[in-house]
């Protein structure tokens, strides 16, 4: 399941979203704007940027990661981006912080102690999603991020649950974009299911929803170009400069190689590591 692109939906929807994690959120939390920016020398896409109002006092840049596999230098990479960016754009904020949101701790970088006073100081925030409490209790957006790290046997039920929850606590247009969000979660977990048999489980009509038209009646193309440019920034980030011919390639690959593709670029560690794994897939 594409968990970050997921995410980052749920952000454009609601920014302030960010803010329920955080302990000590800032006053304006409400005007906050999602965005994704980008870093020249060395390049940098930074998909989850939280940038403050422009036509307020200067104020604080939030960055957030989603990482729902490991990757034994993520820390390298955000502190890195975050900082870099931090040191561009000085004149427009005050400070910075980072969110990073994992699953469940087990999915941490392993190796953590050359960035310990970060991640034991009030700038770095940390959310396990399986330790936010159960998903019934928690507020409404929240309880969605939760929906995506539950088990198959657990999924169903708790996706009726919020969509009947969504229907008695908001109203359109929130309540439809909701909806839309817990739609994709379900849909794209379990894509081996019909229409008919996603609309048993989740006791909804999806013929006339969006989101399932574009997964399942569309061939996924749209999902597949979003991932294939969500894996070709992941590769950027990971191996720095890469030519366009090879991205071109990246971006064409068939959504089930996109998903292995995924998976593999962790243990990249130079370019020739992507163009050896592609010529052994295309060839």
């Amino acid at each position: 399941m594409r968990r970050d692109s997921i995410f980052y939906k749920i952000f454009q929807q609601s920014p302030s979203l960010l803010f329920e994690l955080l302990t000590n959120p800032p006053e304006n939390a409400d005007k906050y704007k999602f965005d994704s920016v980008a870093v020249k020398e060395p390049k940098f896409e930074i998909d989850g940027v939280f940038l403050p109002p422009e036509n307020a006092t200067l104020g604080t840049v939030y960055f957030c990661e989603v990482q729902f596999q490991k990757d034994e230098k993520l820390y390298e990479r955000v502190f890195a981006e975050s900082s870099l960016y931090f040191y561009r754009n000085r004149d427009r904020f005050s400070d910075w912080q980072a969110v990073i949101i994992y699953p469940s701790r087990s999915i941490e970088q392993s190796d953590t102690r050359p960035h310990r006073t970060l991640l034991n100081g009030d700038q770095v925030h940390r959310i396990y999603l399986d330790e936010l409490g159960d998903i019934r209790s928690l507020p409404l957006w929240v309880a969605v991020m939760v929906l995506t790290t539950l088990d198959p046997e657990q999924a169903p039920s708790q996706a009726r649950y919020l969509l009947t929850r969504t229907r008695q606590e908001t109203a359109a247009p929130v309540t439809n974009a909701i909806i839309e969000i817990i739609t994709t979660i379900i849909a794209y977990r379990f894509e081996q299911l019909s229409r008919r048999e996603v609309e048993s489980m989740l006791d909804i009509t999806l013929k006339q929803t969006r989101v399932y038209r574009e997964i399942k009646e569309e061939g996924l193309e749209e999902g597949r170009e979003a991932m294939a440019n969500m894996i070709s920034r992941q590769l950027t980030k990971r191996l720095g400069e890469i030519s366009q011919d090879v991205l071109s390639v990246v971006v064409s690959l068939q959504l089930p190689m996109l998903e292995e593709l995924g998976e593999a670029l962790l243990d990249f560690s130079s370019v020739d590591d992507l163009q050896a794994w592609l010529q052994a897939r295309i060839n």
